[in-house]
């Protein structure tokens, strides 16, 4: 069962979008899948239908609860017709306290989302993690057993994919179960000269791990705000397009199982 953590430390780059863009491939396959969010803001539980939840993935990071993610999922409000909806582990504001409340846990405050995990059955686990560093990432990357970077293709990107990767080969070094990097990939890829000049910058410095992007479509954001998967919009301009990079994507991360070496080049890039 691939555990896939979305991370990176800076907002806005799309985390959520290329999570969402994941599930929804899996949907249109028929995959049995689980999505965590374990970003407070919430987006990718709102994004797979889900409105005021009865309970949260803050429930099981509050103790060391092992296999207690079970009780915690709830069905996603996506289509049946076209696809298998995914379950969801929601997010609620509530999470934007845990952080500081694990630190009080200096022995488990690491992996209570892995011991949470223990029992579970899912073709695919996708984990939403915040934008940050912090414990609930940490949480994110001791529970998967892959990592997929996302980042956008701007100004100091290949420097933050840098960092993300250093945290990624350090927490890799310290749990028990392999953590491997399934690749970069680099989101809202749009026409302009500046987004081709840092998605190259990107490709030059991270040759061997950054996927084929995903390109800036209006339908992917409509799909988001609807609360459906982007391969269930139909005749949308743009939308079989996105479904088929993100079912691009999805097939090259389901497939990097083996290790891929982290390489952090120090460069200076100029604006």
């Amino acid at each position: 069962m691939p555990i896939i953590a979305i991370v990176n430390q800076k907002g806005g780059v799309g985390k959520t979008t290329v999570a969402l863009g994941l599930a929804a491939t899996a949907w249109s396959r028929g995959l049995d899948s689980l999505v965590i969010d374990l970003d407070p803001q919430g987006n990718a539980t709102t994004g797979l239908g889900v409105w005021d939840p009865p309970f949260s993935v803050d429930q099981a990071l509050a103790e060391e609860r092992p296999g207690s993610i079970p009780a915690l999922r709830v069905a996603s409000g996506w289509p049946e017709d076209g696809g298998r909806p995914p379950s969801v582990v929601p997010a609620t504001p509530a999470l934007a306290m845990r952080e500081s409340q694990l630190l009080t846990d200096p022995i488990g405050a690491n992996d209570r989302l892995a011991v949470a995990l223990t029992g579970i059955e899912h073709d695919l686990v996708i984990i939403d993690c915040p934008p940050s560093l912090g414990l609930l990432t940490v949480n994110g990357l001791f529970a998967a057993d892959r990592a997929l970077v996302v980042t956008e293709p701007g100004a100091w990107a290949s420097d933050g994919v840098g960092q993300i990767l250093r945290t990624v080969e350090r927490i890799a070094s310290r749990k028990p179960a392999p953590l491997t990097i399934a690749g970069v990939a680099v989101n809202r890829l749009g026409r302009t000269r500046d987004a081709r000049y840092w998605d190259e910058q990107l490709r030059r410095d991270y040759p061997d791990i950054v996927l084929p992007p995903i390109h800036l479509r209006a339908a992917i954001p409509e799909a988001s705000a609807a609360s459906l998967p982007i391969h269930a919009l139909g005749t949308r301009p743009g939308a079989a397009e996105a479904a088929a990079e993100f079912d691009q994507l999805f097939d090259l991360v389901l497939s990097s199982s083996d290790p891929v070496p982290i390489s952090t080049p120090e460069v200076a890039h100029d604006l």
